[in-house]
């Protein structure tokens, strides 16, 4: 007699993804395997795909009681019509309001990189923005926000643009919050004068910082950048201007370097916070498994084992305004080899659980605690300062918290997704979007994923830009190069794919 036999997974829930080949929507499902997450979905055209989604699924389970309820944008740019991932944005479903606006200002870079999410670099076909085409999108995302926290101009490389104080000022004089600027270092540590224009005006400096090996630079930047980096830093610390490091983490490339950032990060004076990237498996990058990506709790387990003295595994906390699973985050006190993470000094629980909680302790903390775990929260900041004050004055240690947002280092983990992993559900609730000049706010993970990059590339450079299809090991046979070093399939989107609505307004 034959037995039924148990499947070797667990059924989690049921979403829409895309196919990463040609992009089209697909059913989706979740399944657990071994405490791993995977997500699962079949394309008529190309067949099923799998993908690690997140390594430990019992820190994903914990995660959703930091699900905080989202905020509705004062405008939506696009109506609906064909629903989620397609009708971006933002659209009237989508669940959460912008903490973050990223604003691309140019494709054009004085390197280029083995990884690139944006496929930058010195090909020929590209844009650079106008005064005219930033104030617009800066416009629309002051007309969704009301007093937007925090702009980010990016690039390509933004410290090429001739335009980009310029830029800066504008932001600032539209009243939002903080201008961050996305930059590989290299104007900031050979041009002191133009590092003396930027101090005047106070960005926070979002430098790229991947490790302290030069294989490191060479597997993932192309050239040994360890020079330049230092010199970016020293130049921030001797004009007073703060500095986020950011370092993309690739398996077997520099996760074993998390650890040696970190401590890196705490001895420079101008850094204030430390950001950890997984690769984002889009545009130009290393070939790759899927199933073996790495995700936050790989970064996290790794930034623990390295540094045992100084951090555990619940010293890390999802971030509540966008999906939880999306960026955990954490805030040390730093002097020296003295190191104190803040969940040690407080029980965040009690105030960032939104299921299990129904009587907080200090509803101001709360207040805090909720703009210093969220995407919108900018280390170097007077926001940041004034939220750390106010936790502060509900801890009774005045010895240890003097100059409380002087010793704080803020750590954070990011894992954007991609076109193997996109998962809808996460998606709605994304606070972190792509200004496009056109009036459109495109959720980050949806414009590098669904075809909304090549769409908008297209029309502000006029030349025809390949659908970008991600380095996978499994499609290598199917993949041709382009000029711009990212991989396409060499045949033409379909019209049914290219389903971006246009902006409003503009």
């Amino acid at each position: 007699m034959n037995s039924r036999v148990d499947r070797d997974e667990v059924f989690v829930e049921y979403t829409k993804s895309i196919c990463p080949v040609c992009k089209i929507v697909t059913d989706a499902e979740i399944n657990v395997r071994d405490n791993r997450l995977y997500l699962r979905k079949r394309c008529p055209d190309h067949g099923s795909f799998e993908a690690l989604l997140y390594s430990r699924a019992d820190w994903y389970f914990e995660s959703m009681r930091f699900n905080k309820p989202g905020t509705i944008p004062l405008q939506t740019q696009t109506e609906l019509s064909r629903g989620c991932p397609l009708d971006c944005g933002l659209c009237p479903d989508h669940k959460q309001h912008a903490c973050l606006g990223i604003l691309e200002v140019n494709s054009h870079c004085n390197l280029d990189c083995p990884i690139c999410f944006a496929g930058s670099g010195h090909h020929t076909q590209g844009f650079s923005l106008t005064l005219d085409q930033v104030e617009a999108g800066l416009d629309a995302f002051v007309r969704a926000e009301g007093q937007p926290e925090v702009v980010m101009l990016s690039g390509g490389e933004p410290t090429i643009h001739p335009l980009i104080l310029e830029f800066i000022v504008m932001a600032k004089a539209k009243g939002i919050g903080m201008v961050t600027l996305n930059t590989n270092g290299i104007r900031l540590a050979r041009d002191r004068r133009f590092g003396e224009e930027l101090a005047e005006l106070e960005p926070v400096i979002y430098l790229q910082f991947d490790g302290l090996e030069e294989q490191t630079h060479l597997r993932l930047r192309g050239r040994d950048l360890r020079a330049e980096k230092e010199a970016a830093l020293q130049r921030c610390a001797e004009l007073g201007l703060a500095v986020a490091l950011v370092a993309a983490i690739e398996r077997g490339v520099n996760d074993h370097e998390v650890g040696a950032i970190v401590r890196h990060a705490i001895s420079q004076p101008a850094v204030r916070s430390e950001v950890f990237q997984p690769v984002t498996h889009a545009g130009r990058h290393l070939p790759f498994d899927p199933m073996q990506r790495l995700t936050n709790p790989d970064v996290i387990t790794s930034i623990v084992e390295q540094l045992p003295d100084w951090f555990r595994p619940a010293d890390f906390f999802p971030v509540p305004c966008c999906f939880p699973s999306c960026r955990s985050v954490t805030y040390v006190l730093a002097e020296g080899e003295t190191v104190v993470p803040i969940p040690r000094l407080l029980a965040l629980e009690d105030y960032l659980d939104y299921v299990t909680n129904r009587v907080l302790p200090d509803p101001s903390i709360r207040g805090a605690l909720e703009k210093l775990w969220s995407a919108s929260a900018v280390p170097g900041s007077t926001t940041v300062a004034g939220q750390l004050d106010c936790i502060a004055c509900g801890l009774d240690s005045p010895n240890v918290l003097d100059q409380l947002a002087d010793r704080a280092l803020m750590i954070v983990v990011q894992d954007f997704q991609d076109a193997y992993t996109l998962n809808v559900r996460q998606l709605m609730k994304c606070c972190v979007v792509e200004i496009v000049p056109d009036g459109r706010l495109i959720p980050f993970c949806a414009y590098n994923s669904v075809g909304y990059r090549e769409q908008v590339w297209e029309s502000l450079s006029g030349g025809h830009v390949p659908a970008m299809v991600p380095n996978a090991t499994a499609l290598q046979e199917l993949l041709q190069p382009t000029q711009f070093g990212f991989k396409t399939i060499g045949e033409p989107r379909r019209e049914q794919r290219d389903a971006t609505n246009i902006g409003q307004g503009l």
